[in-house]
């Protein structure tokens, strides 16, 4: 039976006492922003004469940058390359105050995701990345392990770039120092996300490891059957219109969407899940966390590219 949400709001202060430790698969966003005014002569393609660019936080960054603007206090345990798109990574990151713990491989390509817009709308994507033959976050575990004790809750933003192939060994170590672990799954084996505190998969992601639902009782079923096969405190579904449902021991909460105009996707599960880290290291629960997280991911879709929330937008 789907219960009465509620809204819990916790104090700005106990945000800023807040500290969450973000590890995944760091990119650099790029944007080029043109006018679109013929059909190349070579191609049935659009020519955008490119008038700006703009460089943003991607992918583990990004959730770092999300909680920082949300007011608690951040650090960013990651690999890049030594690169040009790394060295701009340090700068957005050490002039938007989030704390990094950066090691560095001549070896790795730092992900860049290069968009071009033209009249407002995405034309095209291109990634520039490598697919690193050797596990780059091992050489990590020990300033893992250094700062996990100065955080509240550890988050996982794994893009199935290969910087999360040990992730069990990590998830241990701070479920054993009493941490919540919240993550963004990737890929169809979640049996190497056992332990964790939640997970956050969209209706894709938990399709491919549980199989199409044909009805809401079936998704329940295998839902939980999921989440008490990897022994998680809670499966939080992210739904876009649907809203959201987190399927825990109590049964399950649904959440619905709230109307708003939908302008760009992009990042909004980012947006979700460092807001649930951010609000269960300040002390909330799963259930009081769900609907804040939910309302963060309304207004974020409104806001073009990869973008943030404060907490003065979140509690307005």
């Amino acid at each position: 039976m789907t219960r009465q949400v509620r809204v819990l709001i916790p104090t700005k202060t106990s945000l800023q006492r807040s500290r969450v430790l973000v590890v995944g698969d760091a990119m650099l966003d790029r944007y080029w922003f043109g006018s679109v005014d013929r059909i190349s002569p070579e191609a049935p393609v659009p020519i955008v004469r490119v008038t700006r660019e703009e460089e943003r936080l991607g992918g583990a960054a990004n959730v770092a940058l999300n909680v920082k603007t949300l007011g608690a206090q951040c650090t960013l345990l990651t690999v890049v390359g030594e690169d040009e798109p790394a060295r701009i990574l340090r700068r957005l990151l050490e002039e938007q105050g989030v704390t990094t713990v950066l090691g560095s491989d001549p070896r790795l390509y730092t992900i860049v995701k290069l968009r071009v817009i033209g009249r407002s709308q995405q034309l095209i994507r291109v990634d520039f990345e490598n697919q690193p033959e050797h596990e780059v976050l091992q050489q990590m575990l020990t300033d893992y392990a250094r700062v996990l004790p100065e955080h509240e809750a550890v988050l996982f933003s794994d893009y199935g770039k290969g910087g999360l192939t040990h992730i069990p060994r990590m998830i241990e170590l701070a479920r054993a120092a009493g941490k919540p672990v919240l993550i963004d799954p990737k890929g169809s084996d979640y049996r190497r996300y056992a332990g964790a505190s939640v997970i956050t998969p969209n209706r894709a992601e938990l399709a491919q490891v549980i199989g199409a639902w044909s009805g809401e009782a079936q998704l329940h079923e295998r839902a939980q059957n999921l989440r008490r096969e990897l022994g998680l405190t809670g499966l939080l579904l992210t739904r876009s219109e649907e809203g959201m449902t987190l399927f825990d021991d109590a049964g399950h909460l649904d959440v619905p969407a709230q109307a708003r105009e939908v302008f760009d996707v992009t990042g909004a599960g980012d947006t979700v899940i460092a807001t649930m880290a951010t609000l269960l290291a300040a002390g909330l629960s799963l259930r009081d966390a769900v609907p804040i997280a939910n309302r963060a991911g309304s207004i974020v879709v409104g806001k073009f590219g990869t973008a943030s929330v404060s907490y003065e937008e979140l509690f307005a």
